[in-house]
């Protein structure tokens, strides 16, 4: 008797600290059962001795609660992917518990059914599965430590479809009532969805997009619902991904719409698969999920000396007497080369302000740090004060190209004899200088100008571009801020843009709530893409324009700089 209660309470100790699953139907009330389903991940399908009929039912398997001095009140729902044929994604189910847990969440592993029903949609089966578990995770919130309206989810792949329907259809029922618990609410309250599949209708009933989510015809699969529980998003996507990116374009748009805060990080040359994380993690940031913002910080203070920089020169743009449109009351444009102590790559970026086409500063919030951080990491940068106020009787950014293809040949044209790569130069601006970069990066072969001398016999076809929430972009913009969020298929590309067959890569980071819409950067990613060129994007959550000026750490209007290196890096411009 002794040795018994001896091995009981040996069990129940053990037990404390081992993962826990719990089915989340009760026995003979689980719907649309189908005798070739079964709920497990795949390691555990590999496993000797495994049994189909012991894991028919979908299970929630909770992990460990986190420490206590890092606990936040929060759950995720770990969610694999599998293509609904499995669950497939077991290393990221460890990745993210891992690292959720670190952060303070109380994290569970949720196994639906798979793999795909018969005769049902592919994600029926465990759509009923999700919903079940979101009640049941809800149910338990008090008895865990966490709040229930505190629960994300994080996915991958057909996981984040699955994701995709928690998040956006909760009050619509996937199944009849079989109990008490469900009555409880299903919605989640935000989403890290990862490479989401079957979203667009040419992949819908469970093909890699069939036209990568091109077409007049193609659209978000009219299963999301977008209800009135719709619920913040990260949105996260390979530029390459057989499940076309679009799908988290569209979704991202109609986020948009609805005023429901959200993220879109779209990666170049990435194939399917789950990538920035940290941008994931930022966000929640952002929202206050992981806690309370640290106070915000200004961004000139932190980058607020050149101890980087070895040399600095100044040179006009243009010769004198030479300067085209010359119109008197705009300022004298100039360039300035900004050489730093260590030079560990022979790349250049030319970098400029905004300012509505009506001032520009190489020295302000928009430029100066921009500068300083690339000369710390030893490359090159070129500043350019181009002419302002708009000019009379000309298009507002006209005599701002104008400058920008010259400084481009002038600094082509110097590269060599500094050391420097005439190949490899790009080209950044902010606001207005967004769509001056815009111009830049696809009209390079249309001269805006008459040729004054042999220096203009020099291309200006730059390498990369870097577009700092844009402006101007879209013909709902064309001279202010969006006046329809540049949302509606209605608003279009402007028109001064050529996309020539010069256009080069993008990087866009962009404010998800700027009067100056993320569509303008979201748009022209899509255009560029469709012809071919892979760019990156980033949108931040609840962020406005100028939104780097002050941010909080350890979101991304803190760390935007690093994105910089991030695109260069990946691309291979800046070896």
């Amino acid at each position: 008797m002794k040795k018994s209660l001896l091995f009981l309470l040996l069990i129940c100790s053990i037990s404390t600290f081992a993962w826990e699953r719990e089915k989340v139907w009760p026995a003979g009330k689980m719907p649309h059962a189908q005798g070739h389903q079964i709920a497990a991940m795949t390691d555990e399908v590999k496993a000797k001795g495994f049994n189909n009929d012991d894991h028919r039912v979908a299970y929630l398997e909770w992990f460990e609660a986190p420490a206590k001095n890092v606990r936040n009140g929060g759950c995720m729902i770990l969610i694999s992917g599998g293509g609904y044929f499995n669950c497939c994604d077991v290393g990221l189910i460890d990745l993210w518990h891992k690292e959720f847990t670190k952060l303070g969440f109380q994290c569970v592993n949720f196994v639906y059914r798979t793999p795909r029903p018969d005769r049902l949609p592919i994600f029926q089966t465990a759509w009923e599965d999700g919903q079940r578990a979101v009640r049941m995770v809800r149910s338990e919130a008090a008895k865990r430590g966490f709040d229930p309206e505190k629960i994300g989810t994080v996915s991958m792949s057909a996981g984040s479809h699955l994701a995709l329907m928690l998040a956006t259809s909760s009050q619509t029922p996937a199944y009849e009532k079989v109990d008490a618990l469900d009555d409880v609410p299903c919605h989640i309250n935000w989403a890290i969805v990862n490479a989401p599949a079957y979203a667009t209708t040419d992949g819908e009933t469970g093909t890699p997009a069939i036209r990568q989510g091109y077409g007049s015809d193609v659209r978000l699969s009219k299963v999301f619902q977008f209800d009135e529980k719709t619920c913040p998003m990260s949105l996260h996507h390979g530029g390459n991904d057989i499940y076309t990116p679009n799908a988290s374009t569209l979704v991202y748009r109609q986020l948009r719409r609805m005023r429901v805060p959200a993220e879109l990080h779209l990666y170049p040359d990435k194939g399917h698969g789950a990538f920035g994380l940290e941008r994931g993690i930022e966000f929640m940031r952002q929202m206050g999920f992981l806690g309370p913002l640290e106070k915000e910080v200004d961004l000139m203070s932190r980058y607020d000396n050149d101890n980087a920089r070895a040399e600095h020169t100044t040179e006009d743009v243009w010769p004198e007497g030479k300067t085209p449109d010359l119109q008197a009351e705009q300022c004298k444009p100039y360039l300035e080369w900004h050489i730093p102590a260590v030079l560990r790559t022979k790349a250049i970026q030319i970098i400029y302000s905004g300012g509505s086409y009506t001032g520009n500063s190489p020295d302000g919030f928009e430029v100066a740090p921009a500068r300083r951080y690339l000369n710390e990491q030893g490359m090159t940068v070129v500043t350019l004060k181009y002419r302002t106020p708009r000019p009379a009787k000309l298009s507002k950014h006209t005599t701002a190209w104008e400058d920008l293809q010259r400084a481009i040949r002038i600094v082509r044209s110097e590269a060599v004899a500094r050391g420097l790569d005439p190949d490899r130069i790009g080209i950044m601006g902010s606001s207005a200088g967004g769509h001056l970069t815009l111009m830049g990066v696809t009209s390079s072969r249309h001269q805006s100008y008459l040729p004054i001398d042999d220096l203009d016999k020099v291309s200006c076809k730059v390498q990369w571009g870097i577009g700092i929430y844009p402006a101007y972009a879209l013909t709902d913009g064309l001279e202010h801020n969006n006046d329809l969020g540049g949302n509606e298929d209605s608003a279009t590309l402007a028109p001064e843009f050529s996309f020539d067959l010069d256009t080069a890569p993008m990087l866009f980071i962009h404010g998800d709530a700027d009067g100056w819409a993320a569509m303008n950067s979201v748009k022209t990613w899509e255009k560029m893409r469709s012809m071919g060129i892979q760019s990156e994007l980033h949108t931040l959550a609840r962020r406005p324009h100028c939104f780097q000026r002050t941010a909080a750490p350890g979101t991304g209007s803190y760390t935007y700089l690093e994105r910089i290196t991030e695109f260069l890096t990946a691309k291979g411009f800046n070896k």
